[in-house]
């Protein structure tokens, strides 16, 4: 099902329009800003850049829980309780893991071990600052002189070193702690890849799977049952096959460091583009950054033939997902917006002498909000009908945790004959469910107070304003049901090979990611699927 709360260009934008447009209106945009909106090579650039951010990014949350291997058997057996745990959400350990990154932080100075600690992402700037600056950092240069210290009586004793570098009397305090903390970084890439990959199915980047929000105040932690186990295979996939650790270690070195590279690229196009850095502070960031980074990335290419290939295979595979998905969608796009159906076409439509208005009440579903989707000119000429009260519905999810009753319906007439628009706004922590009387009612309620409110603008016969209350009644009364399209690629004989092949794995991931409709709880007695075949 393409419903419209999963479009980029029609998701995101309607819960930030009011910060865009005061943005626009106060500052002009930059230079390379224009640049970038102009071109669609350099548009293109940037997205594989950032795709190819989130898939490292994604590919550190599989090497990150795999890295912390001791014992092979024993690591999978944590892991796969640690993913099995997930769908219980965040907040209900998120207590120990200050302690336990605490404890982790002031015992690794003292014995010169490696400082893992987990990514601060479900902490507040403040805490993250304090924690950095008071505990971190000094951990880390304590850490590492350690180490320094270490290998330059010890040159050649470097392989294996986490462990090593530990004095025998406090190993196994230190083994506990040090797993701990490798349990609540596992944990942390673990939400982000939740996170990044909930952020790309709503902009439409990614392939349809189930969220579940595990908190009600914070839009940012999610679950995903799918991506959950996919990762819990691939961690425990990583650790049986490379369970030595070095080429684990070798992966885990390119990812990290790569993806540290990425978000300074990034970064620096937000200070130029929308926080307007002065120019001598961008330099300054980009060029100490970006130095330091490559050089680092010029150090761990060398560890490609040795394990550094593994993130590169992950990201090349979900980076072929992300292109593939997002190219069928766009393709799709544009054959909506060249082939959407106007108000005047509709009422071409339904002036013909053959379409009848039968009786009952239809929800057709639209992601098409400057138009209507041309699944409507094919259902009215095929079926030659249309019910006499249909409400065009589009789905609109907003990023709070929910939206207030009185701005949840949205609803406005057509100008043609119990034809009417309706939509859905809803939060990440409302439950939207279809199902039942009370939407219906709702729905019909809001449309009832719409009539009665446009009467008081436009002059209109009051028995004229009965008859179209009355008519939406009798349509209830009469039976509702919910449309919805499905619809297909056709690819024939003059498509293009890109095309052909693009669009025939567009339509693999589509037949078997989720269906939007069927998880809001339609009943299914209710549900009307219309297919259309669009050309390629």
């Amino acid at each position: 099902m393409d419903i419209g709360f999963l479009s980029s260009k029609r998701i995101v934008p309607n819960s930030r329009i009011s910060h865009a447009n005061m943005y626009q209106s106060s500052q002009k945009p930059s230079r390379l800003g224009k640049f970038i909106e102009k071109s669609v090579i350099a548009r293109r650039v940037l997205l594989f850049i950032a795709m190819l951010g989130m898939c490292m990014l994604i590919g550190d949350g599989i090497l990150t829980p795999a890295i912390s291997a001791w014992v092979e058997a024993l690591s999978a057996i944590v892991l796969i309780v640690l993913f099995l745990l997930q769908k219980f959400g965040t907040s209900r350990v998120s207590f120990l893991f200050s302690p336990i990154m605490g404890a982790w932080t002031f015992t690794t100075p003292l014995v010169g071990s490696e400082a893992l600690f987990a990514d601060l992402g479900h902490f507040s700037r403040s805490s993250i600052q304090i924690a950095f600056l008071f505990t971190i950092y000094p951990s880390l240069v304590l850490t590492y002189a350690g180490q320094t210290a270490y290998l330059i009586k010890n040159p050649y004793d470097h392989d294996d070193g986490f462990f090593k570098f530990i004095p025998t009397s406090i190993y196994w305090p230190m083994f506990i702690i040090a797993t701990l903390a490798a349990i609540v970084a596992s944990q942390s890439l673990i939400s982000a890849t939740f996170s990044v990959i909930k952020q790309s199915v709503v902009l439409d980047y990614f392939p349809r799977v189930k969220v579940v929000h595990t908190s009600s105040n914070k839009e940012g932690e999610v679950y995903s049952p799918e991506v959950n186990y996919i990762l819990m295979v691939l961690c425990v996939a990583v650790i049986l096959i490379f369970g030595d650790g070095k080429d684990i270690g070798n992966a885990f070195g390119v990812v990290v460091i790569l993806v540290m590279l990425i978000t300074t690229i990034l970064l620096t196009l937000v200070m130029i583009m929308i926080w307007r850095t002065p120019p001598v502070l961008v330099a300054l960031y980009f060029s100490v950054f970006f130095v330091m980074e490559g050089v680092y990335v010029s150090a761990v290419f060398t560890k490609i033939p040795e394990g550094g290939w593994i993130p590169f295979a992950i990201s090349l595979i979900l980076a072929f997902i992300m292109f593939g998905w997002f190219y069928g969608r766009q393709r799709k796009i544009e054959y909506e917006r060249t082939h959407k159906i106007d108000l005047k076409r509709l009422g071409v439509l339904l002036s013909d002498p053959c379409v009848q208005r039968v009786p009952g009440l239809s929800f057709f579903y639209s992601n098409i909000q400057d138009g209507l989707t041309p699944i409507l000119g094919h259902y009215i000429k095929n079926m030659k009908s249309l019910h006499k009260v249909t409400i065009f519905t589009t789905l609109r999810y907003l990023l709070v945790p929910k939206v207030a009753p009185r701005e949840r319906i949205v609803i406005k007439k057509l100008g043609l004959k119990g034809v009417y628009r309706c939509v859905i706004q809803y939060g990440y922590a409302d439950s939207l469910n279809l199902e039942g009387d009370d939407f219906v009612r709702q729905v019909t309620e809001s449309l009832q107070a719409h009539i009665e409110d446009s009467s008081e603008y436009v002059p209109t016969v009051p028995l004229e304003v009965e008859e179209e209350i009355s008519d939406v009644e009798e349509a209830k009364l009469a039976g509702v049901v919910h449309i919805r399209g499905k619809t297909r690629f056709y690819i024939g004989k003059n498509c293009r090979w890109l095309d052909r092949f693009m669009l025939g794995f567009y339509e693999v991931l589509h037949s078997n990611c989720r269906s939007a409709l069927p998880a809001m709880g339609v009943p299914l007695p209710q549900c009307i699927e219309v297919g259309m075949l669009y050309e390629a």
